[in-house]
């Protein structure tokens, strides 16, 4: 059982990096730094938060100031299921 929880820690951390990644990639791009759309690293980045984000962005609509909470959403979902392996009080 120990293995199990900490492969799937590992998949959460991961997933909880890749979305913080990607919302430090589109901040940048707001700013008008240049991030290539096709450097490796910032695909995988991108591909990898979007697993949990696309459906998310379905269901929550951008708020009329082009907000986007599905970052936010989503690692509070994970957050609860990190808490949730560990076996912590949520």
């Amino acid at each position: 059982m120990g293995l199990l929880r900490s492969v799937l820690l590992l998949a959460v951390g991961v997933m909880m990096a890749a979305i913080v990644g990607s919302v430090i990639i589109s901040w940048l791009r707001m700013f008008r730094v240049r991030v290539p759309y096709g450097n490796p690293l910032v695909r995988l980045i991108d591909d990898t938060a979007n697993v949990m984000l696309r459906p998310i962005r379905n269901a929550i609509p951008v708020t009329g100031g082009g907000l986007d909470f599905s970052p936010l959403v989503a690692l509070i979902i994970l957050s609860i299921l990190r808490a949730i392996i560990l076996g912590l009080p949520i």
